[in-house]
């Protein structure tokens, strides 16, 4: 499974999860062409690139995926994880993640963290 983490996400989990997974392929949106692009240009992306959005924009990101889905246009995947949920919360749950599913069971999902 391939993750594509929103600028905003915070690096002490991406780090954690990768010492969890160490060949994770893990992409930061502020590495790629896209950085500093809007939310919609994001979801395009992911979707295009087949990579699974890590966010913690529960206003936006959830609002622009869903218009994505309802105009028939695919979503890789969303997880929202709330910026007060314990680190090693977030880390477990998308170890499981990353280990239980996979790539297709995601896609046009919007879920929020913690499962």
């Amino acid at each position: 499974m391939r993750l594509l983490a929103d600028e905003n996400f915070n690096n002490r989990a991406l780090r954690g999860l990768l010492r969890r997974l160490p060949s994770l392929d893990l992409q930061r949106v502020q590495d790629l062409p896209i950085a500093g692009s809007s939310d919609e240009t994001v979801l395009e992306w992911a979707a295009s690139e087949r990579l699974l959005l890590l966010t913690h924009d529960r206003r936006t990101i959830p609002h622009y995926a869903m218009a994505r889905l309802l105009r028939g246009a695919e979503v890789a995947g969303v997880i929202v994880v709330p910026d007060d949920l314990p680190l090693g919360v977030v880390i477990d749950d998308l170890v499981v993640i990353v280990t239980c599913s996979t790539e297709k069971e995601w896609q046009g999902r919007i879920e929020y963290l913690p499962l």
